[in-house]
């Protein structure tokens, strides 16, 4: 069993890194293995919309994103960090997140997802509500903890010392632990996922007079 650990920030060693680290240490501490993709200051395209990558989970542009996705597929849960910035996410890890999931996110149903944020003092929870919108249109599980998943420190120092931010990091890594092992023994016992019925797409509009 494996566990994506994406680094949203811009410093590879920076905030939102201690804080995947600490779910990372405690994931292979439970027997899980983990692999850490660092998004860094890579140019990410944003999406145009092009729909090219309709029914083949691949994106036209060569940047980081199909290689993103490959790594999504191969593993068996992920946790995406990101920095705090004016309330939200990055914006090149955002271009990220909205080519990555909008064909490909079919690929991912029931693998399990969660979110980590870091910040200075404020803005958490709305950069948190932004990265768990794209689990929770994928049908992926969305793991939680015992508090939202969030560290405070405007330094990794600092970031070490929120003592109940890094107990949160490592209650989120023994949870997806937990559920990761259930879903394993899931599948040995013959239990597979619900047939899915077709989608349906419902637009609300009124026809122009």
């Amino acid at each position: 069993m494996k566990v994506l650990l994406l680094n949203g920030s811009p410093h590879e060693t920076g905030c939102t890194h201690t804080a995947l680290e600490e779910c990372g240490r405690q994931l292979r501490k439970r027997g899980i293995e983990t692999e850490t993709f660092d998004l860094g200051r890579k140019t990410v395209a944003a999406c145009i919309d092009c729909k090219k990558c309709w029914g083949i989970g691949k994106c036209v542009f060569d940047d980081p994103v199909n290689e993103v996705i490959g790594k999504i597929v191969a593993c068996d849960g992920v946790i995406v960090g990101a920095p705090v910035y004016f309330g939200g996410i990055p914006g090149n890890l955002k271009c990220l997140l909205d080519r990555v999931f909008y064909d490909a996110k079919r690929l991912f149903s029931h693998k399990l997802a969660a979110a980590v944020v870091t910040c200075r003092r404020g803005g958490a929870e709305t950069a948190f509500d932004s990265l768990n919108k794209y689990f929770m249109i994928s049908s992926m599980n969305v793991v939680g903890s015992q508090y939202w998943n969030s560290v405070h420190g405007d330094h990794p120092e600092e970031v070490a010392e929120d003592l109940e931010g890094m107990q949160t990091m490592r209650l989120l890594a023994d949870n997806m632990a937990y559920w990761l092992c259930c879903a394993e023994a899931g599948r040995a016992a013959g239990i597979e996922p619900f047939e899915r019925e077709p989608r349906v797409k419902t637009s609300f509009y009124k026809p122009a007079k």
